[in-house]
């Protein structure tokens, strides 16, 4: 039988899986200003040995993005799959591993996991052709949208408000069917007031949640590209790009119901995401709630001292600093 955390090969017990160049400075000037030992990764740079018996380190946070593929890096997204099913294999202790890593690739596997759990989501129907998308639509509510199933950062989303206009767009190939050949059809939900919801996680419990409002079919939500409080104060984007465009979303910190923390809880298990953000949105037609998004990469709300109260940073740095000090590593 292997042991519970094997030994590993480096002086640093915590390793950190990444591509994105900005989005986690704040983390790392964090793991710097406490002198925690860490060793950073980048994934579009690394190769691994499968015959090795042991890890480098002791702890693998993974902090992969499967937008890689917007930037020139759709290798680094097949590799990471590769190199933590040998981890796995290595019973090495790895935050959000090869199970969080696949729901985060697939949109399909998430609402497969929603299904699952009898939670509400937007109908979907799951395509490989174009010529099915016409088919595989009806019953559906329109407006829809089409999405590549390796999904980051609202890439190749496009709606179609007809059914005529969806097979228009399917014979004239306007829709994306992305790195894996695979793509949804999905009802397009009209948020009420034009906002939704994400709700964070670490370490398996609810952290914090904001309230994004995004003018119109807005497809791109990433927290830490809301350039602005509800108020109109410029926020601090430090996790992200220093030349990251300017955008309409407003952002204010939010307290949701008690039983939505819970399934986001749920879900979150349910994926094996210890860290990250599950989305939602009332739809303003008739009050339903749908989630529709998992994330197991999360790049937390720009100037989140202001927005949320706290430095969700801090946080993640603490739960690492105990992690390593509750006998993970050696």
């Amino acid at each position: 039988m292997p042991s519970p955390h094997p030994p590993f090969a480096s002086g640093a017990p915590l390793g950190i899986l990444y591509e994105h160049p900005d989005w986690f400075r704040p983390l790392f000037a964090e793991l710097d200003r406490r002198g925690v030992p860490h060793e950073r990764i980048r994934a579009d740079r690394h190769w691994f040995d499968p015959s090795e018996a042991t890890a480098d380190h002791a702890i693998i946070l993974n902090r992969m993005s499967p937008s890689a593929w917007l930037r020139g890096e759709a290798d680094a997204v097949f590799h990471t799959t590769q190199y933590l099913a040998h981890l796995k294999r290595l019973n090495v202790r790895v935050i959000n591993g090869l199970a969080a890593w696949r729901t985060e690739i697939s949109k399909a596997s998430q609402l497969t996991l929603l299904q699952g759990l009898g939670l509400p989501y937007p109908g979907a129907r799951v395509i490989h052709r174009p010529e099915q998308a016409a088919e595989a639509a009806r019953g559906l509510r329109f407006p829809v949208v089409s999405k590549p199933n390796v999904g980051g950062s609202g890439a190749g989303i496009v709606r179609f408000d007809t059914p005529e206009a969806l097979e228009r767009g399917a014979r004239a190939g306007e829709l994306d069917f992305g790195l894996d050949g695979t793509a949804l059809i999905q009802e397009f939900i009209p948020a009420r007031d034009g906002r939704i919801v994400r709700v964070e996680v670490l370490d398996g419990a609810y952290l914090y949640a904001i309230r994004v409002y995004a003018p119109g079919d807005q497809f791109n939500l990433c927290p830490a590209d809301v350039c602005q409080s509800v108020d109109g104060a410029r926020l601090e984007r430090a996790a992200c790009a220093a030349d990251a465009p300017t955008n309409e979303m407003r952002v204010e910190g939010y307290d949701p119901p008690d039983e939505i923390k819970r399934a986001v809880e749920r879900i979150t298990a349910a994926a094996g995401i210890e860290i990250g953000g599950v989305e939602y949105l009332i739809d303003d037609r008739d009050g339903q709630l749908y989630y529709y998004d998992v994330n197991a990469l999360s790049n937390f709300v720009a100037d989140a001292p202001r927005i949320i109260g706290f430095d969700p940073f801090a946080r993640l740095v603490d739960w690492l600093e105990a992690e390593i000090g509750a006998g993970v590593a050696p």
